[in-house]
């Protein structure tokens, strides 16, 4: 029950329920981290010598904020302290402040938390690095990695975001019904945020990005412990369950992208789909449909088809009908083209897209779809275009390399036939 792995896991864990209540103390994002971190050193010494705590996060909580005012007590003793009650009985402490966060305080702590993660004047791509920075634990390099960024660019972006927090003075009370439903929001889209950064990395990138996707799934199984009858929150995180359980399946050895009907199934992760289409079911049964039940129900389809064949795409043609009314979108059309053309063929698809040309102009995924189309009517030179312009947009090399190999497919086929290779 000592070991190292259990103690980071247990530190992991108890991470945003202590990290939200020393906020709450001592409302200040700075001390707060480092009062956790100055607990979690003091754990890694005790723990192993006296066994763990019977609540590990409120354990951390209580020697996290004793050490913290005997901080502020040695630097500012002229100043009034937070509210300090007097400790004698380590056993006793514990006891009592585990049966208080057994209440109320566990729920809003995070919340708290979460929300300030999710302060509106911040910028996305700073929501994201302060939640998996002060939600997550991750460092700054770890972080800075993920993000191929330098180091010291990831540190000043983490900066500039504790001091928007402070700047807008943002309240640390226990957050009200109206706030929670406003912001639960922001919290779901920053955490979905948080996968897709790991989701859309390739090639090189993948292994250094795609612990993002486990730390979303992670922040999103601590949402739906808090939400458990929002059904939103149940599609969100069976969502993600889904699109993680075919990671295996995505790449082939040289990290080239392998695309949906072309991947090897046996792969995919079945405790991970199981538990997704579970969540999925539980959801759709409230009758209160949202964008996160929706895309997962999308992607329960998939999961459930055994074989590419199988894939019921006219399902997924009214599922994204839906989607396109909930939230209208050149990219959710152009994705429910995709589902047309399986069902009425590639002309239908095309006239679909043709429309999205001006709004996708620089959309890497739009070519390539078109090129699709083209090729499958025989319009060759005009996929060629298309397939040319998709390159020339490329995120990464991967997706470039899966292009060129629609290339090379026209370059075959444009040839004699008894010039072809091989014959």
């Amino acid at each position: 029950m000592t070991d190292a792995a259990w103690i980071d896991a247990a530190l992991t864990s108890a991470r945003p329920q202590a990290v939200g209540a020393l906020l709450r103390y001592f409302r200040n994002l700075d001390t707060a981290e480092e009062a956790f971190q100055n607990a979690c050193l003091r754990a890694l010494k005790s723990w192993p010598q006296n066994g763990p705590p019977r609540d590990p996060a409120a354990w951390l909580i209580m020697v996290g904020r004793n050490v913290a005012i005997d901080d502020i007590r040695r630097s500012k003793k002229q100043e009034a302290l937070p509210e300090d009650e007097a400790i004698s009985d380590l056993d006793d402490a514990e006891e009592q402040l585990a049966e208080r966060l057994d209440g109320s305080h566990y729920r809003d702590d995070i919340l708290r938390l979460l929300f300030i993660c999710c302060h509106p004047d911040l910028p996305a791509t700073q929501q994201i690095a302060l939640a998996l920075r002060i939600v997550s634990g991750l460092t700054v390099k770890q972080i800075a990695r993920a993000f191929l960024v330098s180091e010291a660019a990831m540190e000043q972006r983490i900066t500039r975001a504790k001091a928007r927090v402070a700047d807008a003075n943002v309240p640390f009370e226990t957050p009200g019904a109206v706030e929670r439903s406003e912001r639960l929001t922001s919290v779901a889209a920053m955490i979905y945020l948080i996968f897709n950064e790991g989701y859309s990395a390739s090639g090189d990138t993948a292994e250094i990005r795609a612990p993002l996707c486990e730390e979303a799934i992670r922040l999103a199984r601590l949402l739906l412990r808090l939400f458990q009858s929002e059904p939103e929150i149940m599609g969100l995180t069976a969502l993600l369950l889904i699109q993680h359980a075919r990671a295996a399946a995505r790449f082939d050895a040289d990290g080239a992208v392998i695309l949906l009907d072309d991947q090897d199934r046996s792969l995919w992760n079945k405790s991970l789909i199981a538990e997704g289409l579970a969540l999925i079911d539980k959801a759709m049964r409230h009758r209160r449909s949202g964008p996160y039940q929706v895309q997962a129900a999308i992607a329960a389809l998939h999961a459930r088809a055994e074989k590419p064949e199988d894939t019921d795409w006219t399902q997924i043609d009214l599922l994204y009908g839906a989607l396109e009314i909930m939230q209208p979108s050149p990219v959710v059309t152009l994705n429910r083209a995709v589902a047309v053309s399986k069902v009425k063929g590639p002309q239908a698809g095309l006239d679909m897209i043709e429309p999205l040309a001006a709004r996708l102009s620089n959309y890497f995924h739009f070519f390539g779809v078109r090129g699709a189309f083209l090729m499958q009517l025989g319009r060759n030179d005009e996929a060629r275009t298309a397939f040319d312009r998709a390159i020339a947009l490329a995120n990464t090399s991967a997706e470039a390399a899966h292009i060129r190999m629609h290339l090379d497919r026209l370059q075959r086929d444009s040839q004699p036939r008894g010039k072809k290779a091989g014959k």
